[in-house]
């Protein structure tokens, strides 16, 4: 079984971050990250209104100028929007200074409250400046579809073991991702509607 909860000294670090949504209903967040691309966004996207879904997606600044069409069909489908940095960066590899600034040029693009860093990978000077312009947004449980050592039947079991009431969910919109979100999305979904689960977007 291969699936990640946000670490707890993450809470404890960024206790103003989003990792999971206080409620007592049994209401889960479908987030997916990296988007949007031509070869998978639009399908994640015939999945949601198939079941009519509304979910976040995290979005590169970079793929957004490249695919303004798909970015706008995900606004026009009622979907979320957060940004995820201009060029996917990781914090621990980028000056703090760039970092912000690449925040700032997908902000171009994306005109969103909500951010997520790439690999989850943020420190405390980077939190303390972001979050002064918007809601730090983690997860509660990571779907693992990005992992190519995984399957989709692995990711699919540890969403069924590890989801709670509130979860944010996190998959990916990438062509790393796209062989394990095609078989995990569309069954998690039929799971998590049989358990009598409903869905929201992030906010």
């Amino acid at each position: 079984m291969y699936v990640l909860r946000i670490p707890f000294f993450v809470r404890l670090l960024f206790p103003q971050a989003i990792t999971r949504i206080k409620t007592a209903e049994k209401k889960v967040y479908l987030t997916f990250d990296d988007g949007p691309i031509p070869e998978v966004t639009p399908w994640v996207m015939d999945v949601l209104k198939e079941e009519d879904i509304r979910a976040t997606f995290f979005c590169v600044g970079e793929n957004v100028f490249k695919y303004p069409e798909i970015f706008n069909r995900l606004v026009r489908e009622g979907h979320k929007i957060g940004n995820h940095t201009f060029n996917h960066l990781p914090a621990f590899k980028t000056d703090n200074q760039d970092f912000v600034e690449n925040v700032s040029s997908a902000e171009e693009y994306i005109k969103s409250d909500l951010f997520r860093p790439p690999h989850g990978q943020f420190n405390l000077r980077l939190f303390r400046s972001l979050k002064k312009r918007y809601k730090i947004v983690f997860w509660d449980l990571l779907s693992c579809d990005f992992d190519a050592q995984k399957s989709g039947e692995q990711c699919l079991e540890g969403i069924k073991k590890y989801v709670r009431p509130g979860s944010i969910i996190v998959f990916h919109d990438s062509l790393k991702a796209e062989k394990n979100l095609r078989y995990a999305l569309p069954k998690s979904i039929a799971y998590l509607k049989k358990e009598g689960y409903t869905f929201d977007v992030v906010s």
